[in-house]
Order: C-alpha cells, then structure tokens, then sequence
C-alpha cells in the first residue's frame, strides 16, 4: 500500500537572507506517535490514532506493523487505523525496518506486554552518541523476562504466563526505558512501581492513551509512575499531543531571520525553556491559549544554555539556537547535558560562516553579522533543521544535502517554510524540482488519501 512516499535523496535550495512571516500550525509530537503507535500492538482490534505527522518515520513503523501482521489503513489527513488482531511476535521485523527509525526498541516491550515474546533487531537512528538499551532491559529483567541477543536482535521472553509487578530504578531518567517499561507493565500481575522516570510531555501523551485502552498508570510526568497491572487492553482513539521541538525549531527560524511568526496548535507550557531564551535574548514573545507569536526586529543579544532532560532546555532544540546565537551580538556558552555527540553540525555551520569552537561537552560561540550560503551537509535531524535555518538567514544561496534526515521528524518542511516567505526549492536526486508553493493536500470530504511523501 503506497504511503506517498518517495525513496530518492533529495537536497533543498535556499535563498536566503529572508524573514520569515505568517502563521504556521504544528503537527503532532514525533516522539509520542512512534510510541503509541506499537502501544496498539497491546490489545486486539482496530484503534484509531489522530494528529500523526507527516514523517517517514510513521511510514517506516507502518511497514512493521505490517509485517508482524497487523492490518493498517494509509493515513489520511493525519489519521491511521491499525487492526493488531491478527498481530503475532512469531516473524520479527527486518533489520533494515527497525534500523531506520530509533523508536522501533518499543516494539520489545509492547509484543513482550501482550505476548510474553518479542525478537527486535537493535534499533537505529540520529547517530549523535551512545545511547544504549539497557534500562530498558533492566526492566523487563525486574519484571520477569529472560533477555538475550542472538545475530544482532535482542529476544525478551516471559518466564511464566504473565510478567510479574516489580519495583524498578532507573539509573538514569531515560525517555525510552520509561515508555518501554510502562508498555511491558500494564498485562502484568501485580502492581508496578518505576522511579527516577523521566518527565518528557510525550511520556504523559503514552500513558493517557494507555488508560484509554484499559491501563491503571498514575503519576507520568512526575519522578515515578505507578501501574497496577490488568488482564486485558481493549482498542482505543487517541489524538497525539502537538510537537513542541518542531514548534521551537520554527520558532527559533523566525527569530534567526529577524521574522514574525505565529505557532499555531501548540501547548505554551511545553514551550517553556525554548521561549524563555527566546525572551532573554531579547526576541519578543507572546503567548495565548493554543498559540505563540515570535517576533524579531533587531539583532539578538548572546544568552548561555545547558540542554537538560525536560523541563529544561531540550537537547533536540540545541542546534537550531547554536544558529540564532551564532547571529548574536556577544558570546554564548552551548552546554550538551544529554548526549556526548551533538556537535557534529558545528563544521558545516562554520562552513557558512559562523564562529563556533567546540571544548569537550560545550561550544562556545561568538556571534557574527552575517552568514554566507554554501553547500553544507546534514547529518541528523535537527542539526539538518539547523542548517535549513542558517540557510535562511544566509546571503546568497544554500544548498542542504542528505535532507532525508529532516524528514524523519518534520512534517512538509520546506512547505510550511515556503509558505512563511522563504525561497526555497526541493530537488530530488537527478536534478528534479519539486514544487513545495502548495503546502500539504487537503482532502476536505472527498475522500482522496493524503500523501505522507516529504515533497
């Protein structure tokens, strides 16, 4: 079944040295649907899943679910059914599926919850340091499960009928052990109790849609969440919560090209840490209800940052405030609290001109007037949304290669960008352009399938 999606590289043209002005609404969190999304796997029948991004990462665990045979429906307007009935561990995914995307580790706890069996390669994903696994396997060791690797995939298994309650500490309040645990718990016997969780607004979008479906889960978003095992799930809906890293990254773009830009379907308070610099360094902000307005007219003043898991500023709108500081008047301080390898955009910014030096875990960054355009590379998904950014703001024109890392995790990007005033041109490998003036399909109530295809 065809998704719309196009397997070809592609690289961006930009012209730069344009504001950004107008309203933009923001689709749903990337890191909550690839969770919820295999959270379906948990119980039989057809659940429906609304406000989904446009990103190949939705096309990548639709293939999977496929594969481990669950009927879905292509996506239409941001809406997917998945009928997990006839759903078995017994055929585990490609390497090649569970590879592309991080988030396919999530697969092991929600096959292990309902099946008491689950046979996943080791996932991929951004290449931006270590991030090992075994919190997460720690857990399902506390709850029960034998865990062992054979030929590069990690193999859970129950040691009796049902996974038994445990009381689990995690070394390090890591997102994904938190959901993974969570989805191995709710069919287990018994009362579950996970401390020194982490808080993330995603992991609270998990757990309510987990309730939704049958689950006793108290106290996500908090330091420890508690979960009372029960002996079935049932199908649900779930709208996924708004993606406050896609809204900080166009906030931050309108704020780089000294723009006026309005976030339209976002929760504020998720926004919290990225506004709040925003304003220190001098960039208006205001905020209401479901929006937030960014606006610049005057060159920014250099602020000092430490990415910390939330609520403090996230490590994923690290790269994109390294280009707006990189426009600051001053010096600012970038320190990664997260991941060890989050620098690796710094050389190609520095190819367009800005005055970076990366010490260890921190960069330090003084500010220039201008960038010029070049051809830079990208090498993950946010430091390609940095470089999309430092494209706009540029003299001259940018060229972004590798785009296909951006559109893991921002939904119509050049689009949505576009249709803010910005000169930019998709084109695919072999020369083609693509026309990104029209913005995602709308199929009011004819019935057409919207494409997921990132042109």
């Amino acid at each position: 079944m065809d998704l719309g999606r196009d397997d070809k590289l592609a690289e961006l043209i930009i012209s730069g040295d344009k504001p950004l002005c107008g309203e933009v609404t923001i689709g749903g969190r990337k890191n909550s649907a690839v969770a919820v999304i295999p959270a379906t796997l948990l119980a039989a029948g057809t659940n429906t899943l609304s406000n989904l991004p446009a990103i190949s990462d939705i096309c990548t665990y639709n293939d999977i679910l496929r594969h481990l045979g669950a009927v879905t429906q292509e996506p239409s307007n941001g809406v997917m059914r998945i009928d997990t009935s006839k759903a078995t561990p017994e055929k585990s995914p490609p390497l090649e599926m569970v590879k592309a995307i991080r988030a396919s580790y999530y697969l092991l706890g929600a096959l292990l919850g309902r099946f008491g069996y689950a046979r996943v390669g080791f996932p991929g994903g951004c290449n931006i340091g270590q991030r090992p696994i075994d919190q997460h396997l720690k857990g399902f060791k506390t709850l029960g499960a034998k865990v062992h690797t054979d030929h590069g995939e990690v193999v859970v298994e129950a040691s009796g009928s049902r996974l038994q309650g445990a009381h689990i500490y995690l070394d390090v309040a890591s997102v994904g052990a938190t959901i993974n645990i969570m989805l191995a718990a709710v069919l287990a016997e018994g009362t579950t109790v996970i401390e020194n969780v982490a808080r993330e607004p995603h992991i609270v979008d998990v757990a309510s849609c987990l309730n939704s479906m049958g689950a006793k889960v108290v106290g996500a978003g908090t330091d420890t969440i508690k979960i009372h095992g029960v002996q079935e799930m049932q199908p649900t809906s779930h709208a996924i919560i708004p993606d406050e890293i896609e809204a900080a990254t166009y906030a931050i773009a309108g704020a780089a090209t000294r723009g006026d830009v309005t976030l339209i379907n976002v929760v504020p308070k998720h926004l919290d840490a990225v506004t709040a610099k925003l304003g220190e360094a001098g960039i208006r902000v205001e905020e209401n209800g479901d929006w937030v307005r960014i606006a610049a007219a005057k060159r920014p003043r250099a602020v000092s940052l430490k990415t910390l898991p939330y609520p403090g500023f996230p490590t994923d709108a690290m790269p994109p405030m390294m280009v707006l500081l990189s426009l600051a008047e001053g010096t600012s301080m970038v320190s990664e609290g997260v991941f060890e390898n989050r620098f690796d955009h710094v050389e190609e910014l520095q190819r367009m001109g800005t005055n970076v030096r990366v010490e260890g875990r921190t960069a330090v960054i003084e500010g220039v007037k201008r960038l010029h355009g070049t051809s830079v590379k990208a090498t993950n998904l946010r430091a390609g949304a940095a470089l999309v950014i430092a494209g706009l703001r540029a003299e001259g024109e940018t060229v972004v290669s590798c785009i296909e890392h951006v559109d893991r995790g921002y939904e119509h990007f050049d689009k949505k960008i576009k249709a803010l005033g910005a000169d930019i041109t998709r084109v695919q490998d072999g020369g083609d352009e693509e026309d990104s003036s029209d913005g995602p399909a709308d199929d009011g109530d004819s019935g057409q399938v919207v494409s997921f295809s990132q042109s």
